[in-house]
C-alpha cells in the first residue's frame, strides 16, 4: 500500500515540475533599450513594459527595460540581435534605414521596424547663466557638451554643425558627458551649455534650470531653415514659455519624434501583445509621464516613422481602423 502511495506522490510531483517547465519554456523574455534613466526614453520604455506585464499570464511574455546610450546604440544593438525594441529618434531611424549620415559605413538596414512614435522631441539648448549667451553662434569657442557617442542627440549635433559649417574644434571644449551627467556639469561651471533632444517637461532639464537659472536658447537661421527644408524628419517645435524655472518666455527651436523600433525578425505574436498592451490601456499609458499626455494613436501609428510597421503592429493597426 505504501509503495502505491510513494509512486503516487512521485508521479504528482512529477507532473508539478512538467507543468513548471512547460510554463518556463511557453514564457518570452524582451527588452526595450531606452536612454538615461533621468529620460523621457527610460519612462516610456517603463511605461510600455508596465502595461506589457500586466497581462504576462495570458500571453507569456515578460518585459524589461534597459538604461542605453540612446537611439544609435538602440538602433544597432536591435540589428545585432541583442535588443528586441528600443526606443530611437526619428532622424536616427531614418538614416539607419537609408544607411547614410553616421550609418553609411554600416549600410541600409533593411531589417528596421517601427512600431509607434511616441513624444515630440525639441531639440534644447541650455546655457550657463553667467556665459552670457544670446544666440548658438555665441557658443563658439566656449565649453560645449555635444553628447556621449551612440546617441541620438550625438548625431542631431552633428548634422547641425554640418549644417552651419562648423566643425567639432570651433568649441574649446567639445565634452561627450551623458544625459545624466550635462546638468550638474553645467551648473558646477565645467562646461557653458549643452544640446539635447527631450521630450518636455523633463527633469534633464528641470534641474539645471531650477538650481542654477539656466537658459534655454533658440535654435533657429539659415542652418535650422536649411534641414527643415532637407530633411522629412525634422519639425519646428516651441518649448512653452513658464515651463521651467528662470525661463518665462517660450523658446523657437525645431526637433525630431521619438520612435519605437524593433526588428522584423521578433516574431509578430510578440509585438501584436506590445502594442495591444499600450493602445489597449492608452489613458493609463497618458498619465504615466507628463510628454505624453496630448498624444493621439492616430498620428503615433503614422508619424515620424520611416522604417515600414512591423507587421504585428500592422496588424493590430488595422483591426483598430488606423491603417489600411
Amino acid at each position: 500500500m505504501r509503495r502505491f502511495q510513494y509512486i503516487a506522490i512521485a508521479a504528482s510531483i512529477t507532473g508539478l515540475l512538467g507543468t513548471s517547465t512547460a510554463a518556463m519554456a511557453q514564457q518570452k523574455f524582451v527588452t526595450i533599450g531606452t536612454g538615461g534613466v533621468t529620460g523621457v526614453y527610460y519612462a516610456a520604455g517603463g511605461a510600455i513594459c508596465r502595461l506589457l506585464n500586466k497581462d504576462r499570464k495570458q500571453h507569456g511574455i515578460r518585459c524589461s527595460v534597459e538604461s542605453t546610450g540612446g537611439s544609435a546604440f538602440n538602433v544597432n544593438t536591435i540589428k545585432a540581435g541583442e535588443l528586441d525594441f528600443g526606443m530611437a529618434q526619428s532622424d536616427v531611424h531614418y538614416n539607419s534605414l537609408k544607411g547614410v549620415a553616421g550609418f553609411k559605413d554600416a549600410g541600409p538596414y533593411a531589417d528596421l521596424r517601427a512600431v509607434f512614435s511616441v513624444h515630440p522631441e525639441p531639440f534644447t539648448v541650455l546655457a550657463r547663466k553667467e556665459a552670457n549667451i544670446k544666440s548658438f553662434d555665441d557658443f563658439k569657442g566656449k565649453r560645449f557638451n555635444v553628447g556621449n557617442p551612440g546617441s541620438g542627440t550625438r548625431s542631431s549635433m552633428e548634422e547641425l554643425l554640418v549644417a552651419m559649417g562648423w566643425k567639432m574644434s570651433d568649441f574649446s571644449l567639445a565634452s561627450e558627458l551623458k544625459a545624466d551627467e550635462h546638468g550638474p556639469a553645467l551648473c558646477d561651471g565645467k562646461i557653458d551649455g549643452f544640446y539635447y533632444a527631450v521630450g518636455h517637461p523633463s527633469a534633464n532639464i528641470q534641474d539645471p534650470t531650477t538650481t542654477c537659472g539656466a537658459q534655454i536658447v533658440a535654435l533657429t537661421g539659415p542652418a535650422v531653415s536649411k534641414l527643415l527644408a532637407e530633411k522629412p524628419y525634422y519639425a519646428k517645435a516651441t518649448i512653452p514659455g513658464g515651463m521651467y524655472a528662470a525661463n518665462p518666455n517660450a523658446v523657437e527651436t525645431y526637433g525630431v519624434l521619438a520612435t519605437l523600433v524593433s526588428s522584423a525578425k521578433v516574431p509578430e505574436e510578440t509585438v501584436y501583445q506590445l502594442v495591444k498592451a499600450t493602445f489597449d490601456n492608452f489613458d493609463e499609458f497618458k498619465k504615466l509621464h507628463p510628454a505624453f499626455a496630448n498624444l493621439d494613436p492616430a498620428k503615433m501609428v503614422k508619424d515620424g516613422l520611416s522604417a515600414p510597421l512591423h507587421a504585428g503592429a500592422a496588424k493590430y493597426y488595422k483591426e483598430k481602423g488606423w491603417v489600411n
